[in-house]
């Protein structure tokens, strides 16, 4: 008997923001699997005459083309860190619960709905699902699309379904990684004097950290606060050995007016007297609240922007020239949970700003 393939997942584009999250949610999409999940969009797209659909691996992108003077980008990623449990989603006391509920196919869903609905908003829309955000950047399907196919990133200005509990966050902060490698003489423990314990000198640099007090920096009038942080330590090799080397592992998280060189600057002034490994470096993202369209959003959806904290693929567009904030349904602290969740209203409610915005209703 000839081998089939497995049918598509289905995806109801009139169905409700709230239940569309719950379809996307059950397509599992760890990252490396965003397969069946992209064909599902495709497909559940293909027949909508407005849109023109692009596909590049597992990234999707759907635009109009109706000769606006303006074009936004709206973009979600379809990927999630490993499932535990916690598929699939069920609906408890105002929330949708399960893996990607926050990080981010609430977001996604509210996208794919205004995409397939709204056949002539005040501006071209280009909407880019994608995938392997989650993993190495070298992955990140967003990254692939603006190094391969930049002009179908081309706008001027872009939303990133982030969860941020449905308001804006501007921007976000810059990330570096290094490494300080501390070097030893080995010994048998029996006799450590004959050796130099690198594990001990350790201290001198946690102790820097220790007493290291972040900045709090204003960037177009958004307050970023930094971070300096060891997220690793690693020595030793074996229970009556004297250890002859030590790597201690440090994040910096800095603020968008930081270049990715004075970052690094400022890293070699606080670590005076040690080499560095640069490991990790990504420039943060200015807020980009001074672009005409990104005051349009803010006045449409209401309240006040916040900062951004963490490292987000918003970058991805500053880096291009393209002003862009966070905005999605979720409370990042949820994210990666194994009870992630996200509630019902902050699905609607993003759905709302952003119909509202685009068709200036």
């Amino acid at each position: 008997m000839p081998l089939t393939e497995p049918a598509l997942p289905v995806l109801d584009l009139t169905a409700s923001s709230v239940e569309l999250t719950r379809q996307l949610c059950d397509i599992e999409s760890v990252s490396g699997d965003e397969r069946g999940i992209a064909d599902a969009i495709v497909a559940s797209l293909a027949t909508f005459q407005h849109l023109e659909i692009f596909r590049d691996g597992d990234a999707v992108v759907a635009r109009t083309n109706l000769g606006r003077e303006r074009r936004v980008v709206i973009a979600g990623h379809l990927d999630t860190v490993p499932i535990n449990n916690n598929l699939p989603v069920r609906e408890e006391d105002g929330f949708l619960i399960g893996r990607g509920t926050v990080d981010m196919k609430g977001g996604v869903a509210v996208a794919l709905k205004l995409a397939a609905e709204l056949t002539s908003p005040t501006v071209d829309v280009t909407w880019i699902w994608y995938d392997h955000e989650e993993v190495d950047s070298a992955l990140n399907g967003l990254g692939r699309l603006a190094a391969s196919r930049p002009e179908l990133l081309a706008g001027d200005f872009a939303i990133l379904g982030e969860p941020t509990s449905a308001t804006i966050e501007g921007g976000c902060n810059g990330t570096a990684r290094v490494d300080i490698r501390l070097h030893g003489v080995r010994a048998h423990s029996a006799r450590s004097w004959v050796g130099h314990n690198a594990i001990h000198d350790a201290a001198p640099v946690l102790a820097i950290l220790a007493d290291y007090v972040p900045a709090e920096l204003e960037v177009d009038g958004l307050v970023y606060r930094e971070g300096l942080n060891a997220v690793g330590i690693r020595g030793g090799v074996a229970g009556n050995v004297i250890p002859d080397e030590a790597v201690i592992s440090i994040n910096y998280r800095f603020a968008p007016s930081r270049s990715a060189d004075d970052a690094i600057a400022h890293l070699r002034d606080v670590f005076a007297g040690y080499d560095l490994e640069i490991t990790d470096l990504a420039e943060g993202a200015r807020p980009g609240l001074d672009a005409p369209l990104a005051q349009e959003f803010l006045a449409a959806v209401g309240g006040e922007a916040n900062p951004k904290y963490g490292w987000t693929d918003v970058a991805r567009f500053s880096a291009l020239g393209i002003p862009a904030v966070n905005y999605g349904p979720g409370d990042p602290l949820r994210a990666h949970a194994d009870d992630e969740r996200v509630a019902v209203a902050e699905i609607l409610a993003c759905e709302r700003g952003l119909r509202a915005w685009l068709t200036a209703e």
